[in-house]
This record gives structure tokens, sequence and C-alpha cells, in this order.
């Protein structure tokens, strides 16, 4: 009667306003795709009546502004795994579960001490890297060391959010017993993508020094190794040599280009043909999607792949690599190459381009399947099952840790 009464009430209490603690990640690292994702988590369960609190680990050395760039990653290390673990193990106090929303940060669930915690595994990438899956990508000796911290720590993670089926495999290779402790739920997108009007997308073509009739491809990403831009690049060099693509320019949104894709832009001759744009806003953003050719996206590895289901949005038909997760986000709504092989890969895109206009409406369909409802219901159903279950464990076992009440 007691262990019945007490599920109950517990029950009950979740479903009035579950207090929910999401550890983000540290600011000055600008990680800026996690910290979206932590504040859309924290904006949207709000909305459903959930007392959630978003933190930080503390910027506390690594404010000093004058530093050099290799010093202030050694004390990003002190803020984060020194003050920062002090700082959040004062947080988890008067809170019902807790949310560590990166799983780098797999550290920080030893913080949550006897309360119910999860985590979110968005890719296994950094891990794989420092035990030499990649072959030509190498990880230093510090960045082994933290690699093996933050895998230790997730195999202890009793419960774990995987972004896709791809995540869930790839942790599973690393843990062969945890498919029992993962759950896929699929993101949406974190900011309101939709197709922009003719107006917003000449203005787009202007600030990136194209003519108003120009056309191009879009690629999106960061400088990480498995976005493949210099792949990116030496695609687009072999569609020029289509009579279709000869005036077709290529743009290419995210940071700036590093130094071996600034070498092979000028060595192409199409230098005046790629255009960088860094840093763009998402308003930018969606007018480029919209007026694209298409998004080149053949990237080598992925958690997500965010930018399939962007360019989607915006009805820009997506070229992306036949790899999961690519295949996995884009379903049937796009078109697949070999992200190695620019020339094949050209030449499939020069004898498919008609197609590409079906997949427009292909991705508008697609995108039912990432619905932020759909995202929000499962994660608060997660919440509550991972909930429940650790109390009713401490209740049957109160010898094993104290009974969770959240305070």
């Amino acid at each position: 009667m007691t262990l019945w009464w007490g599920q109950h009430k517990y029950l009950s209490s979740a479903q009035r306003g579950m207090k929910v603690l999401l550890i983000s990640n540290y600011r000055p690292d600008r990680q800026q795709s996690m910290l979206r994702y932590a504040e859309m988590l924290h904006r949207e369960l709000s909305a459903r009546g959930y007392d959630i609190r978003i933190v930080h680990p503390p910027v506390v050395l690594g404010g000093i502004a004058f530093l050099p760039g290799p010093l202030k990653k050694w004390i990003g290390y002190v803020d984060k795994y020194v003050f920062g673990l002090r700082y959040l193990r004062k947080q988890v106090c008067n809170v019902d579960l807790i949310h560590v929303c990166d799983h780098s940060n797999a550290m920080y669930l030893q913080c949550a001490g006897n309360k119910p915690a999860l985590i979110t595994c968005h890719d296994l990438l950094a891990i794989f890297a420092a035990r030499g899956v990649y072959p030509n990508v190498r990880t230093g000796f510090t960045g082994r060391v933290l690699q093996h911290w933050i895998a230790a720590s997730l195999s202890r993670a009793k419960h774990v959010i995987c972004v896709s089926k791809k995540s869930q495999d790839d942790l599973e290779v690393l843990f062969p017993d945890s498919r029992s402790r993962t759950r896929v739920i699929h993101h949406h997108l974190n900011w309101n993508y939709s197709q922009s009007p003719i107006d917003a997308i000449t203005n787009a073509k202007k600030q990136s020094g194209l003519e108003s009739e120009a056309e191009y491809f879009l690629h999106v990403g960061g400088n990480q190794w498995y976005k493949n831009r210099l792949g990116v690049m030496r695609i687009f060099a072999a569609l020029r040599k289509y009579l279709r693509f000869k005036n077709v320019k290529l743009v290419m949104a995210g940071k700036p280009w590093t130094p071996e894709m600034r070498q092979y832009a000028a060595s192409s001759e199409l230098v005046n043909e790629m255009i960088e744009r860094v840093e763009v806003s998402n308003e930018q953003l969606q007018a480029l999607y919209s007026g694209a050719i298409a998004l080149l996206f053949p990237s080598l590895e992925e958690g997500f792949g965010w930018p399939v289901l962007e360019a989607q949005a915006c009805g820009c038909p997506v070229i992306t690599s036949s790899r999961a997760p690519m295949t996995e986000i884009a379903g049937k709504a796009a078109f697949f190459i070999d992200p190695e092989d620019p020339e094949n890969a050209a030449e499939m895109i020069a004898d498919h381009i008609s197609d590409l206009s079906v997949l427009s409406i292909a991705g508008f369909k697609n995108l039912a399947r990432f619905t932020k409802d759909g995202m929000i219901n499962a994660y608060i159903k997660f919440y509550e099952e991972v909930a429940s279950k650790e109390n009713l464990m401490a209740l049957n076992n109160p010898s094993a840790s104290r009974p969770i009440t959240g305070k």
C-alpha cells in the first residue's frame, strides 16, 4: 500500500509540473547548436507547464579577455571541470530530474547524485576519432584523455536520448549493452525556417554578391572534418564542367574558409565562382535556402544533420550523402550521392537535375515526421518514465539510494 501511494503521489506531481534542470554548455566554447538546443527545450517545456531551469558551467577564469588562444582552452577546462562540477552539484537541489543536454558533458551526470538523470547523445564522432576509427583524423593526447573520460561517463548513463538511430547504433558499438537504456527522439527545427518571399531572396543574393537572376548551389556547415567542405568544392568544380552549370555559383555559409580551401579555390580557377558567407543570420540563411538550386550536403559523418531539414522547410531540394544519418533524416526526399567521389557525384546530379524540383514537395512531406509537438511529447513521456522508474527503484530499495523527493 505504501509503495502504491508513493508511486501514485509522484506521478501526479510529475503530471502537474515536474521540476527539470537543464545543464547546457560552457558559453565561451560557442557551441551554438548545443546552446540553441537547450534553449529550445527550455522554451517549449516551459510552455507545457514544466518548471524548467537552465544552467551553464560558470565562466570564472575563461572571461579574461587578454588570454592567448591555447591558454584560454586550458583555462576553459578549469572552469568546466573544476569550478563547473562544484557549481553544478549545488544546482541540483529542489529539482525532480536533471537533463545533461550534450553527451560531451557526460561527466556532469555525477552531479545528479541519486536524483533521476538523463543525457542527450548527439553523436560519437569525437570519441571514435580519439580511438583511431577515422584514419585521416588525428586527436592529440589531451583530446584522447578527455574523450576517454566522456566515454567512461557515458557508459554509466542510465537513460540516454539519441537524436538519430545512427547515434543509437554507434552508442551500441561502443557499449553493446546500451540499447535498453536509449530512446531515439529526432530533433525538430531549431529555428522556424520556411520559404522566403522573392524580395528576401533577392536581398540575400545581393548580400552574397550575386545578381538577382543568378543560380547557385548552397552548402551550410562549419569546418569540422566530417562536413567535407573541400569535398563540396570538388563536387562543384566537377559540376562546372557541364554546360548546364557553366554559370552556376556555389555559396558556402558557415565558418571562414580554411587555408586548404582557399588554396583549392585559387588552384581550381573558380575562386570567383565560390562565395564565402560567414556567420549569416537565420533570416539570411532561410532566404539562401529558398533561392538555391539545391543544398549540397555531402557530409562524411553526422549525428543528425539539421541543414537537411532546414532546406526542406524552405522548399530547397537536398543533395546529400548516401550514408546514415542523412538517409534516415532526409527519407525519400533527397538525392543521394557518394561524398567521396566528386566526378561521379557531379555526373549523377547532372543526369538528374530535372528531378530536383520534385524533391521540394517531397521535402515538405518528410518534415511531417519531425514536428515540434511530436518531439516535445516524446521528451515529456521519457522524462516521466525516467523519474517514475528511478523513484520506484528507490522506494523498492531504500538502502541503495534515498527516495527521490525533489529536495
